[in-house]
């Protein structure tokens, strides 16, 4: 199974708070390639992306449920667990969740994923 790569990458909350601030005054143009979704420790991103987790982008990618009560059969999840999940994946952009008159149809938008992270700063602004 392949499918989209997602790259995303680690930094703390002051580092892309700054990051963000650098984009929006001109300072710093984000480079192509570079991570679109940040996380904020690995700790944060495994959560997310725990094994479990994983299991169930697989289970909608390979059945394709077409509600959140299809998935809950097909992984024995509860459906209010299922909701929180992938509104929480949606948030980072690892899903979609398509509303279809009172339905949710989540739709897997990447399946591989290229974490990039380190000690050094992610962003220099330009010099002055």
């Amino acid at each position: 199974m392949t499918g989209k790569v997602m790259k995303v990458g680690i930094m703390s909350r002051d580092e892309y708070r700054e990051r963000t601030l650098a984009i929006a005054r001109g300072e710093y143009k984000p480079k192509r390639g570079e991570p679109k979704i940040w996380f904020e420790s690995i700790q944060s991103m495994a959560q997310v992306l725990s094994s479990e987790n994983q299991e169930l982008l697989r289970i909608i990618v390979e059945q394709k449920p077409k509600s959140i009560k299809e998935l809950e059969a097909a992984t024995g999840r509860k459906s209010s667990n299922l909701s929180r999940t992938l509104k929480l994946m949606a948030r980072f952009g690892i899903v979609d969740l398509v509303r279809e008159n009172k339905t949710v149809c989540p739709i897997v938008k990447a399946t591989d994923f290229q974490v990039e992270f380190g000690l050094h700063k992610h962003f220099a602004k330009k010099a002055a």
